[in-house]
């Protein structure tokens, strides 16, 4: 008898699977939708330019550890680009595996020192719900965000139930181009939060995956996390460089604690230290030394800069072409969330039923939820999606629009 007699077999992970496939599909016209990865105008993975920068032949490199917190000069580089010019002294900071394991540090950090109820956005990225309930948290609760009525956000609904949430709970939020939705609180309403986050003394949490692809622009899609920064408040801050760099499979992240005191920076900094010393020991070098290659260098900030506002003006630009083509056919409905959403990701309104059809009939693949990879469309796809929604919309029975 197996000393594992009550496993069972685990679901697969949504998204890979839904890439997988894909992969197997042997339709010419397939189109991937579903993964959250950018993709050129040929629908190729683009490598940016600046990411290539030969740091493989440097005789000074070597193959030796890196620190259990990480590569020094990318973690102070990753504050600064998240945060600005600020006092680096009352920041505990460590190189993660990527934004998911600067999550899951994180939670794991909360779960030792502050645990509280967490409260996550319904919906969100898939994986947050399973990070916290793995690190230990048994009250994993939601606010309201999106609003289907209106296919915008729900600010509402978070003010209510956040005005409801027990003092010293853990938010969850994501600072732009939130993941699924594509719809960010406005400035204004930043602030509000961060007055709400003052009067319950809130533990904020920022998941950050997308700087750069909300708007192009660093600076404005960090300036939620600058401003609660700046009120003083604490703040987990989660950074990934897979999506804006294109270091997917390099597993590049930062995690960041901003604290009151240097005092609580150092605990913060050695008990950091000691979980990743039980989890992986130290991260890996590569990806790292590639990012604070370029965010040390003035003169490949510039180029990265230019290359990650390319990408999201290439999306941008993807959310026009398919609107216009959706009014164009006379689609049912109204489609203007699509440009007015940001980032990424799309929530296009598509009822599962509609999504099964689209995958069925057109080999379109997306999550059931009817989110978009909107970096998946290229203009020689576009209109084949568009007609393919158009024909969905039209011939089933429970469009929404």
């Amino acid at each position: 008898m197996s000393h594992f007699q009550s496993l069972t077999l685990a679901p697969p992970d949504p998204i890979f699977h839904l890439t997988a496939s894909y992969k197997q599909d042997p339709f010419p016209q397939k189109v991937n939708l579903g993964v959250g990865a950018y993709r050129d105008d040929d629908g190729k993975p683009w490598v940016l330019p600046v990411a290539e920068h030969k740091i493989v032949s440097d005789p000074s490199l070597d193959h030796e550890y890196l620190p259990i917190d990480g590569l020094n000069s990318f973690t102070r580089a990753s504050i600064q680009l998240m945060l600005g010019p600020v006092n680096l002294d009352k920041i505990a900071s460590v190189q993660s595996i990527s934004g998911t394991g600067a999550v899951r540090l994180g939670a794991d950090f909360i779960a030792k020192f502050n645990k509280q109820p967490v409260y996550i956005p319904n919906p969100t990225w898939g994986n947050h719900k399973s990070i916290f309930a793995d690190a230990g948290f048994n009250d994993i609760r939601e606010y309201p965000y999106w609003n289907p009525k209106t296919r915008g956000l729900n600010f509402e609904g978070i003010v209510e139930t956040l005005e409801k949430a027990p003092e010293n709970s853990v938010i969850l939020f994501h600072p732009c181009a939130h993941n699924p939705t594509g719809v960010d609180p406005t400035f204004e309403q930043w602030k509000i939060l961060a007055e709400l986050t003052k009067k319950k003394h809130f533990l904020v949490f920022f998941d950050s995956a997308y700087q750069g692809f909300a708007s192009g622009n660093l600076d404005q899609d960090a300036q939620a996390v600058r401003y609660f920064v700046n009120q003083g408040l604490e703040v987990l801050i989660a950074q990934s460089y897979s999506k804006n760099f294109g270091l997917y499979n390099e597993r590049c992240g930062c995690l960041s604690v901003v604290l009151v005191s240097e005092e609580k920076a150092k605990q913060a900094q050695s008990q950091l230290c000691k979980i990743v010393r039980a989890s992986y020991s130290n991260p890996p070098a590569f990806g790292a030394r590639i990012v604070s290659t370029v965010l040390n260098d003035p003169v490949l900030y510039q180029e990265w800069k230019q290359q990650l506002e390319s990408m999201a003006q290439r999306i941008i630009q993807m959310r026009k072409q398919l609107f216009d083509r959706l009014v164009s056919l006379k689609t049912p409905g109204t489609w203007n969330h699509i440009v007015d959403q940001i980032g990424m990701f799309s929530f296009t309104g598509l009822e599962p039923g509609q999504v099964k059809v689209l995958t069925e009939k057109y080999h379109v693949y997306l999550t059931e939820n009817g989110r978009i990879s909107m970096a998946g469309l290229n203009s020689k796809n576009v209109d084949y999606f568009a007609e393919a929604i158009d024909w969905t919309v039209r011939n089933t029975g429970n469009a929404k629009f």
